[in-house]
């Protein structure tokens, strides 16, 4: 009898544990649509690329960064990571040559 009861003890607990797990599952998707996602990530850039130019004002909306506080790569001699629009862009200061972009989700 004592077999049973530990068993069915045992069983409970289990049922009880599985319940919790399922209900404390969180995703964390957003499955609506913002309407203000522009204003949030900032417009998209398609013409944006590696071995492209980034514009002069677009360069000039964007604030110069410190690469270790973002954990980004070091960038080479004459060359600058900026933040514009929530993207992260390594570009020659001089050229505005991009190097390295990495683009925020839109």
């Amino acid at each position: 009898m004592k077999k049973i009861l530990t068993a069915a003890l045992a069983l409970t607990l289990l049922a009880g544990t599985g319940s919790a797990f399922a209900q404390g599952r969180d995703n964390h998707r957003d499955d609506h649509h913002d309407n203000n996602a522009m204003a949030m990530h900032g417009p998209a850039h398609p013409e944006w690329r590696q071995g492209g130019r980034i514009g002069h004002d677009d360069w000039g909306r964007g604030s110069r960064i410190d690469y270790r506080e973002h954990h980004l790569r070091k960038p080479p001699r004459g060359y600058e990571w900026r933040q514009v629009d929530n993207n992260y862009v390594l570009a020659a200061a001089a050229t505005g040559l991009i190097a390295s972009i990495i683009l925020a989700n839109h």
